[in-house]
């Protein structure tokens, strides 16, 4: 074989190592880009440990959830249950106060570790969030003043009560409500609440978070829960795939339940216990 063959070939060899060795690291490089979401999809929980903060986002605008005092300082169930979870984590808590619309985008995009604001989980939902256990009820049911005894639908039978017609409310309360009930159907929420207050009925069938408005706005009605009529409980959101931080999360609402807090954190702002709770 001639130099220049021999030339030649080595030289083949080193484009076709070359070639091999960039292909390596391209390889590699690929994997490493695959890999660092994963990695950074387990991070939230050592990132807030690591930083001693959380940040959680509230409603501030839906009693008894979460609305602001006369302190100016945000209050209601779903505050107390972040601070809750913040102090068992050994944390500082910033509450970031959300809308219904924008609940779900602070997560994804980071503003916020948790959402806890009133969340029902659905098909929809699951898709681009992940949720812990349920850590408190959502419900319809019948309210009334503390003075009227009401113990079963039975009670109901001679008295008048407020609902807005064709709602979830006024459809649960016709499943249950005897032949005696003066059930008074309104065209808006508005109506109904303004029926009740204004003593035009003795009670008003209504969600937990209507009945938590009339409850801040007219403490003199001495308002109070009495039956229920549908549950739909509330989650904890969490970013998809942080899965030790949603891990954690659920081993705090489990000791939660264990110890009795859930249902006196309900009692406290819904006036019922939290009762059985999805997992």
């Amino acid at each position: 074989m001639s130099s220049r063959t021999s030339s030649s070939a080595a030289a083949v060899d080193s484009h076709r190592t070359r070639r091999t060795a960039l292909a390596l690291l391209a390889a590699a490089g690929f994997v490493a880009a695959l890999a660092a979401p994963a990695a950074h999809a387990q991070s939230a929980l050592d990132n807030i440990l690591k930083g001693k903060e959380i940040k959680i986002a509230i409603p501030t605008d839906y009693p008894p959830y979460g609305f602001v005092g006369t302190d100016l300082k945000p209050q209601g169930l779903d505050v107390e249950m972040a601070n809750y979870i913040g102090a068992k984590l050994g944390v500082k808590v910033e509450l970031i106060p959300v809308t219904s619309a924008n609940r779900i985008p602070y997560l994804q995009t980071q503003k916020a570790d948790l959402v806890i604001s009133t969340l029902g989980k659905n098909a929809e939902r699951e898709k681009v969030i992940d949720f812990t256990a349920a850590y408190a009820p959502f419900f319809q049911a019948v309210f009334a003043s503390k003075s009227l005894n009401i113990k079963s639908f039975a009670d109901l039978t001679g008295k008048s009560v407020a609902v807005t017609r064709g709602a979830m409310e006024d459809q649960e309360l016709a499943k249950v409500a005897p032949a005696g009930v003066d059930v008074k159907r309104f065209e808006d929420h508005a109506a109904s609440i303004s029926a009740f207050v204004s003593g035009q009925t003795q009670a008003i069938a209504t969600s937990a978070s209507t009945a938590g408005t009339i409850m801040v706005k007219n403490p003199q009605l001495q308002t109070e829960y009495k039956l229920l009529l549908k549950d739909s409980p509330n989650f904890i959101g969490v970013a998809k795939g942080e899965d030790k931080l949603r891990t954690r999360v659920n081993e705090i609402i489990a000791d939660a339940k264990k110890a009795g807090d859930l249902d006196k954190l309900s009692s406290k702002w819904l006036g019922r216990p939290a009762g059985d709770l999805p997992q």
